[in-house]
């Protein structure tokens, strides 16, 4: 299993912030943000990592992660994602890296409270297809949501007015190889972007597409609110303090 760490895009949401430094490479309590996502992926088993991100500050990820030394890793592997042209994009760049394998795929911004390798082992076993994690939160419809008929997701949608169930797709998704597949045929959404959410849909289509639900606390980090928000909860678990 490989890991893939989307650490592109201009962070807009959180100028006048990002208007000098990568939204990743912003402080959450005592660490850099990318350093939560690509923990998560260390605690759950995984230590060939890729990093993909892009923006006028690429180059400082280098500077900051090296080889991956404070996170008992050889080496950390560095694409470059031109513009913003979504997260199934971004995915694309990784596909030589991924060379075949399944993998764990984690948004730069998100940030977790417990360890994800039930779910990461779980998918090992799984024969083929795509697992995704959910959490339940009280604004759904900020995210893409699930509509869930006993232990099957029936479909995805996103960011909708009328949620069909109170759960978001977090951003932690896990692919076997034929994902590169089927982001090569997807079209652009009407933002411009190639969407994660049709990917996961695709994946329903086949009836490849397994869910788990993520414990702990969970939370993004793009924008004012929810950044503000990672930092207590980060402060809360490393003083050990309960949420």
């Amino acid at each position: 299993m490989k890991g893939i760490v989307l650490a592109g895009g201009l962070g807009k949401r959180l100028y006048p912030l990002t208007r000098v430094s990568n939204k990743h490479l912003l402080p959450v309590y005592n660490k850099p943000m990318v350093y939560y996502p690509i923990q998560t992926l260390v605690d759950a088993g995984i230590k060939d990592i890729m990093v993909v991100t892009g923006g006028n500050h690429a180059g400082e990820f280098l500077r900051l992660l090296g080889n991956g030394r404070e996170f008992g890793l050889k080496h950390i592997h560095y694409t470059y994602q031109e513009g913003e042209g979504g997260i199934a994009e971004a995915l694309k760049l990784a596909e030589e890296f991924a060379s075949g394998d399944k993998v764990t795929v984690i948004l730069g911004d998100n940030i977790i409270e417990k360890s994800i390798r039930r779910f990461v082992e779980e998918f090992e076993k799984q024969p083929k297809g795509a697992k995704i994690l959910i959490k339940k939160v009280d604004d759904p419809e900020r995210f893409g949501v699930p509509e869930i008929r006993g232990n099957k997701i029936l479909s995805i949608q996103e960011k909708p007015k009328k949620p069909k169930s109170g759960y978001a797709v977090t951003g932690i998704y896990m692919y076997d190889a034929q994902v590169f597949d089927i982001v090569a045929r997807l079209k652009p959404s009407k933002r411009g972007e190639l969407e994660i959410t049709d990917v996961n849909n695709a994946y329903i289509d086949k009836g490849q597409l397994t869910y788990g639900i993520l414990n702990g606390w969970w939370t993004d980090a793009g924008t004012f609110e929810s950044l503000s928000r990672a930092n207590i909860l980060v402060a809360k678990k490393a003083k050990g303090n309960k949420y």
